[in-house]
């Protein structure tokens, strides 16, 4: 398994969604990553912390440049529960949760991120403005209501599917409605 390129393609695809979603700064990037996807093996069959530790690497330093909270999705062992920092929960007026992910339940990403952030708590749900999914883990729950589809340059981290998504504001009003200022 070469880490050093599971690290670059997690860097190219977050700088791909990025330079397409335009978020601001304290916004909020879901990411959900099957290690055994990347590893190439069925979801939930061969979790990794190696694999997670590369992914992780991949996705702190851009989301730290650029000032956004990093939500990592845990499995549905723990029912997709979130790892985020205590001040994006407090920002965003979110409820704590009580547990800790490990490999086998809640995954090797989400156990990474409870060792590398300064302050980390678990919350049940998010409204995320933009997100990576790594091996089909479905982070849709834990985006805001309008999702849109964003294609990156690469389709694929190790061995995993690679989907990523931005969100915007709901349109709405009827026939009239205008959308911009004219």
């Amino acid at each position: 398994m070469d880490y050093a390129q599971i690290t670059s393609q997690v860097q190219t695809a977050l700088e791909d969604l990025l330079a397409v979603a335009q978020l601001k700064p304290g916004q909020i990037v879901v990411v959900g990553c099957s290690t055994s996807e990347v590893s190439g093996e069925k979801i939930g069959t061969s979790s990794s912390l190696e694999v997670a530790a590369a992914v992780l690497k991949g996705l702190l330093p851009i989301t730290a440049e650029n000032n956004l909270f990093l939500a990592i999705q845990c499995c549905e062992h723990l029912n997709r529960a979130l790892v985020i920092e205590r001040e994006c929960l407090e920002r965003y007026g979110l409820d704590e949760v009580t547990v800790y992910p490990v490999q086998g339940a809640g995954g090797s990403l989400p156990n990474q991120a409870m060792k590398a952030y300064k302050d980390p708590v678990l919350v049940e749900r998010i409204q995320a403005h933009a997100g990576v999914d790594i091996g089909d883990t479905f982070i849709g729950m834990h985006l805001k209501p309008v999702a849109i589809p964003v294609r990156g340059k690469i389709n694929t981290v190790g061995s995993a599917h690679l989907t990523m998504a931005r969100t915007r504001p709901k349109l709405i009003g009827g026939e009239r409605a205008r959308y911009q200022c004219q």
